[in-house]
């Protein structure tokens, strides 16, 4: 019995390594979703629902979307114009950059189309405040080739330079993953169908992209959310109001050190990145189901 029992307790002994080997490997990742994630946002829902005394109240979320209301929608706006531009500049980059027929062209794209993942949001908005002020390159370059008049020249710094802005810095990001997605699939459906007389156009439309419609999905989700969270553009960009969440709570806590109120207004940024999570979710769970 003492030999069975030894023999036993090696085997649990051994078989324990690996899981605390693979969970001190996992521990330093958990520890950073944790304390960088987890806990700044359990801090800013209490602190969206706790008044001085301790108590809950909606007093908070209330004061944020009656002063910040047009903000809100201001925000959601840009984020689902900038989604959409993103959406279909990606598409077209990602289909040229698979199904294109010029090589140099393809590696021209392929080369330059990256460049703006590199570059951080403050260098994007100071760059987009550069070419799209009244006297900036674009108008600059408009006037010189005769098509607009000096005096007629308009400032883009609005919610177009935002969403332009958001755009050129996404659009790399979701093109790179719909071109890796587009990369993987079975060229055989694409080259039957260019067999059959279909242009590259229709096979990009209704043979690849249904197949990378999930990827396309992360890809805008994870834009939506860089969208919500950046503070440097829309500071640079915009100077009245309506303007983004971001520079709201930046100003809510800068100028009245009010941390419920700017609490609040990321509970609503938080909810509508969830509400487009929970939509991606389902649609994906019930394309697997069928």
């Amino acid at each position: 019995m003492s030999d069975t029992e030894d023999a036993k307790r090696h085997g649990a002994g051994a078989g324990q390594a690996p899981r605390l080997l693979a969970l001190a490997l996992v521990a330093p990742a958990l520890a950073a979703i944790l304390f960088l994630y987890a806990y700044p946002l359990a801090r800013s829902l209490v602190g969206a629902f706790a008044d001085e005394a301790g108590g809950v109240t909606l007093a908070h979320v209330e004061t944020a979307l009656v002063l910040y209301g047009r903000d809100v929608a201001f925000s959601i706006g840009v984020a689902a114009a900038s989604l959409a531009l993103v959406a279909i500049a990606s598409i077209a980059i990602a289909g040229y950059l698979t199904l294109g027929a010029t090589p140099w062209a393809v590696a021209a794209l392929r080369f330059l189309y990256r460049w703006p993942l590199f570059i951080p949001f403050v260098v994007a908005g100071q760059t987009a405040r550069s070419f799209l002020g009244r006297n900036g390159l674009l108008n600059s370059g408009l006037v010189e080739i005769g098509l607009i008049d000096a005096a007629s020249a308009q400032s883009l710094l609005d919610w177009r330079g935002l969403v332009l802005a958001f755009a050129w810095k996404q659009i790399p990001f979701v093109a790179l993953l719909l071109a890796g997605a587009m990369a993987s699939l079975d060229r055989a459906q694409v080259e039957a169908a260019r067999n059959c007389g279909a242009s590259r156009l229709r096979c990009l439309v209704e043979i690849v992209l249904p197949q990378v419609g999930p990827t396309l999905a992360v890809g805008l989700i994870l834009s939506l959310v860089t969208i919500f969270s950046v503070l440097s553009v829309p500071m640079m960009l915009i100077a009245g109001n309506p303007t983004m969440m971001t520079a709201m709570m930046a100003h809510r806590v800068t100028y009245f050190g009010d941390y419920a109120v700017a609490n609040a207004l990321g509970l609503v940024s938080y909810l509508v990145t969830s509400v487009a999570a929970v939509v991606y979710l389902r649609t994906v769970l019930a394309e697997r189901t069928r």
